[in-house]
Order: C-alpha cells, then structure tokens, then sequence
C-alpha cells in the first residue's frame, strides 16, 4: 500500500494527488470485503442486550430528568456522500440550540485546534449524567441499527452532519470514500487531541489500508480509549477553568496514537460524534 502524505505549506494544504475523491458512480469506492459485514453482524448481535438495557435506563433517566424522546435522529453524510439519517440516545434537552455545535465545529475547522469536544466543562442543555454517556460513546449505541441497515460499519471514519460537509475542502471529502463506522483510527489515535486536519488524514489513511488485522487492532484498541476518555472528562469537569477563555489548548505537535415522554425519536442537526 502505498504511503500517504499531508503536509501544510504557506497556508495551502496538500495531501498525495493520487488518493481517491468522491466519485459517485462508485468507482472511487472502497470496496465492501465480506469479512467486514461478517464482523459487523456479530458484533451487533452481541451488543443487542446492552442496547436493550441502556435504552431501559435511558427512558428511566429521560422520564425523570428530561420528559421526552429517548432517542435523538440526526441526519449525516455517509458513504460517497450519500445522507442518511443516525440513531443516538438524547442526552440534551428537547428544543437545544443546535447552532451552537455548528459553531463551533466551524471554528474547529477553520482554526485547525484540537477537536476537545464543546461539553468536556459541562454544558447547561445536557441532561443530568448525560457527560458519562458522551464520554463512554455509549450515545452512540443505538447506531448498531445503521450498522444493521447497512448505512454503517462498526470500523470506519466518523459521519459528519451536512453543515460540517460543507466546508470541507475536495481533498478532505475523500474520507467519505469509505463507509462510516462506530469507531475507527482516528478514535484510538488521540482523537481529542488531534486537530481536525490530522483526523481527515487518519481517516484517509485507514480508507486506504483497510485490512482486517486493522479492524481488528481499532476494535481491541477502542475500549482503553474510552475509558481513557471516561477519566479525561471527569478530570476536565472537576478542574476550575484555568482563565476565561474557555477555548480549546494548542495543536499538538503530532497525533499520540493510543494502542495503536413524547415520541421515541427526536430529530436534530448539531454534531456530536
């Protein structure tokens, strides 16, 4: 497989001219392999019962603190660009500004900072443990379902919300090449404390090495990474604010890899994964 390159020059980003765009005769594709279906049904098989029980706990948590759906809709841009719509348990208030996250993503974006997620201090449109849920990834369980449908892999880049889509650049398209996933390179090589340029490329490159030893390490590599994140954001919340300017911290220098009562569903467009 031949190696990739990023590289930033007087302002002007650059990455190897030969990658892939989207290209929606398919021809651009990443090829679907078998065996990553096979692991796909397993695995949300077995994630079926926690599904189950966290979506009991859930409807306690909303019924108590939050009456309102339990489930969150959110429409995303999935493989060579095509929309869909992703399952979440909520864990904002019914009627949150969602301009807020689009905001901000923006800024993330623009300023190539850190993507620390804008809830790592608290957020006043959260609902009461609803950090825990973020921070563990558990939100994002009911996404077995569009892994199921076949919108969605357990590993593969992140889906973005159109708002974000649009300002990428082409070459930053290409990540959309691939089928989005649950986890992925990007999410168990700092993600937290990686720019948004250097998550494009991580999920470029993993598009472009996909194998089944790379699942397979993402997978075994994904739970120390959450429970990593667990303990971040559980440090962060318990931190006084250094100043007022509650920004996120410098780049990093480089990517640090880590191993390697209403109706049932809401709808939103804010980016939380």
């Amino acid at each position: 497989m031949r190696s990739w390159s990023f590289q930033t020059r007087t302002g002007s980003r650059q990455v190897d001219a030969n990658l892939p765009g989207i290209d929606t005769d398919g021809s651009a594709a990443i090829p679907f392999p078998r065996w990553k279906r096979a692991i796909d049904l397993v695995a949300c098989l077995l994630a079926l019962p926690v599904l189950g029980l966290c979506t009991l706990i859930m409807a306690l948590l909303t019924a108590r603190f939050a009456p309102g759906p339990v489930f969150f809709r959110q429409e995303r841009i999935g493989y060579l660009g095509r929309r869909f719509n992703i399952f979440k348990f909520r864990t904002m208030t019914v009627g949150a500004d969602c301009a807020i996250h689009q905001d901000y993503c923006k800024n993330l974006i623009q300023t190539n900072a850190p993507m620390v997620k804008l809830d790592s201090r608290g957020d006043a449109r959260l609902i009461p443990l609803a950090w825990v849920l973020r921070a563990s990834g558990l939100d994002e369980l009911p996404q077995i379902i569009n892994v199921l449908r076949g919108e969605m892999t357990l590993v593969g880049p992140r889906p973005c919300i159109p708002a974000e889509f649009e300002h990428y650049a082409p070459w930053q398209r290409q990540r959309c090449n691939a089928r989005p996933g649950l986890t992925g390179l990007w999410q168990v090589s700092g993600k937290n404390r990686t720019t948004f340029e250097q998550m494009i490329c991580l999920d470029i490159k993993y598009a472009r090495e996909l194998s089944l030893c790379l699942d397979l390490k993402i997978i075994f590599s994904t739970l120390p990474c959450l429970l990593a994140q667990v303990r971040d954001s559980l440090r962060a919340r318990m931190s006084p604010p250094a100043s007022e300017d509650r920004g996120p911290p410098e780049a990093p220098g480089s990517v640090a890899p880590n191993g390697f009562r209403g109706s049932i569903v809401a709808q939103g467009n804010s980016r939380t994964g």
